[in-house]
């Protein structure tokens, strides 16, 4: 009840003061009106953000556990992983390119720096058509037919990546472009991956791991 009444506390202030960056489970993340859109900026203020995702994670990530990362988003997920597992340990792909100075600004904002490769991941390493949604969080390669544009972006090979990076932990958050990813034959060392799996484009989703 206490640490509710705090994170409420907490949301109020900073939704009267507006603070450009906001700390979730030790993590700093930029909030700024000019950075991040007022859907991500309130999930923050309210701590809410990845929250799903984040508490499994607390609960399977160990020191020197190597991640693998899919889905950077803002780098908040890559950020905690590294701080609980070594930078050097973690890798993170995200396809947004447009994201990249938001990404390393929350890096930095931390002092830390992960692996950040800004291509697709695909089955077959293809040149992809990536939908880039005016909501960010919500771009992805497969298209749910949500508002924004479409270019074209490269692509690693799932495979190869899992090869070179040998995770013990693969998290992936690419908006229902799971579905191929998780249909190739193997996974080499992974022991515990994170997935959201959508029912539908605006359904609710289920974690394994």
């Amino acid at each position: 009840m206490t640490t509710r009444i705090i994170r409420s506390l907490r949301k109020r202030f900073r939704r009267a003061f507006k603070p450009r960056t906001v700390s979730i489970f030790g993590v700093k993340l930029i909030a700024a009106d000019e950075r991040v859109p007022p859907y991500l900026q309130d999930l923050m203020y309210r701590e809410v953000y990845e929250d799903t995702e984040r508490n499994i994670l607390l609960k399977i990530l160990k020191p020197s556990a190597r991640v693998l990362e899919i889905g950077t988003g803002v780098g908040f997920i890559a950020a905690l992983a590294a701080a609980i597992c070594g930078q050097d340990n973690v890798s993170t792909y995200e396809a947004n390119s447009s994201l990249a100075s938001l990404i390393r600004d929350n890096f930095r904002l931390n002092q830390l720096e992960p692996h950040l490769v800004l291509k697709a991941v695909t089955s077959d390493g293809r040149t992809v058509s990536f939908h880039q949604a005016e909501n960010v969080i919500s771009s992805s390669i497969f298209d749910r037919k949500i508002v924004g544009h479409t270019i074209e972006v490269e692509s690693v090979k799932f495979s190869h990546i899992l090869d070179r990076h040998r995770p013990d932990v693969l998290i992936m958050d690419v908006e229902g472009a799971e579905d191929e990813l998780l249909r190739i034959p193997g996974f080499g060392s992974v022991q515990h991956i994170p997935v959201e799996l959508q029912r539908t484009s605006s359904a609710g989703i289920r974690w394994m791991s």
